[in-house]
């Protein structure tokens, strides 16, 4: 029996579905699951030495409480901290660390992530359903809409208006036990696609998914009907949720839909600005025979769901329905991967773009990990 990838990314399907379940007691014959290596893109190795300069400053914003932080970015060459006001003694201290891996600079920002989350809010309440986002140097707050607005809104930061069409929500095949990302998740008529394995400290196992794929309580499936668990921990506001499992493993599917391909986990990391990530969605194995990547991170949202969003660099789909809870991803110096978040969304009409929900945010959310 294959691991067949029927993920798909962003947009949760619906679909009709006949499922033939083994009977109970009944094994499938589990071929050996050896992991590969990825062969990342030249400047996803690049960026590995700048993605550990940067998270060494990110776990200290983490720990600490800092008013000046506006956002840390991978520019180049380089990493740079933006921050408004003095940088206080002990940040320069963890900046000068972090050059130990690679060039560090601080650039001065008008305006801290405090405040144009404090702006951010004042505008989700003005313009229900537009998403907010802003600029990681700190210079003022993106308005996403649907429609052209009539008057310019204020927020008492500058505001810049970006229409982007209506959010639509993106939701492998044939899995078994210990269950891994990037498979079918079947939930009802809806398919989703399955992402990171994780644990939380009682060493409880779930796959963690998009929140819009089910309810609390859902029966989870595979692509030919074997019960993965049971849909929980419903987060709609961070568009989370997890699957109740007993038995997961650290990998992840990456080849096309009758690929057995698969990687390793190595763990998880937060999410910066100018990065480039892959996404390993089920629809877009089966259309393209493999990961979306070259996906280039380019805005936060500061509106309550908090997702990410990121740009396929070269015009091409980042995102099919289907996709949705699938893992997105960047690379790890051993040709594993490292967990960046899930699949979420993306915009009709503009499906260059993918939204995602950073692993950062389930870790705050669910107290979860990679499993190991």
């Amino acid at each position: 029996m294959k691991r067949r990838l029927a993920a798909t990314l962003g947009i949760a399907t619906a679909i009709a579905l006949v499922v033939s379940v083994p009977p109970a007691g009944a094994a499938p014959a589990a071929p050996d699951r050896t992991a590969q290596t990825f062969q990342f893109p030249e400047r996803y190795q690049k960026q590995i030495p700048l993605q550990k300069a940067a998270s060494a400053v990110r776990n200290e914003i983490e720990r600490g409480a800092y008013a000046g932080y506006a956002g840390v970015e991978l520019a180049g060459d380089h990493v740079v901290l933006w921050w408004k006001g003095a940088v206080p003694a002990t940040m320069t201290k963890i900046v000068a660390a972090a050059r130990s891996f690679a060039p560090v600079t601080i650039g001065t920002a008008a305006h801290s992530l405090a405040e144009l989350r404090a702006a951010g809010r004042s505008l989700s309440a003005s313009h229900p359903g537009a998403r907010v986002k802003y600029a990681v140097d700190g210079s003022k707050v993106v308005l996403g809409v649907a429609a052209p607005l009539k008057t310019a809104p204020k927020a008492g930061v500058p505001v810049a208006v970006e229409v982007t069409g209506a959010k639509v929500e993106t939701s492998r095949r044939d899995d078994w036990a210990p269950w891994i990302g990037g498979a079918d998740a079947l939930i009802g008529n809806a398919r989703c696609t399955g992402g990171f394995a994780v644990r939380n400290g009682a060493n409880q196992k779930f796959l963690l998914l998009a929140g819009h794929c089910g309810d609390n309580g859902n029966q989870v499936r595979d692509g030919v009907g074997e019960v993965i668990g049971t849909f929980t921990g419903d987060n709609p506001t961070h568009d989370l949720g997890l699957v109740s499992t007993g038995s997961v493993d650290n990998q992840m599917y990456v080849g096309g839909l009758d690929s057995n391909a698969i990687i390793n986990v190595d763990g998880w990391d937060w999410v910066f600005p100018g990065e480039y990530l892959c996404q390993s969605g089920g629809s877009s194995a089966r259309d393209i025979g493999g990961p979306v990547c070259n996906l280039r991170v380019e805005k936060f949202n500061t509106d309550p769901g908090d997702a990410v969003e990121a740009r396929q660099v070269d015009g091409q789909a980042a995102v099919r329905g289907g996709d949705s809870g699938g893992p997105v991803y960047s690379g790890s110096a051993s040709g594993g991967a490292i967990a960046k978040g899930i699949n979420c969304y993306t915009y009709v009409g503009n499906n260059t773009i993918l939204g995602f929900q950073d692993f950062g945010t389930a870790t705050r959310d669910y107290g979860i990990w990679i499993a190991d």
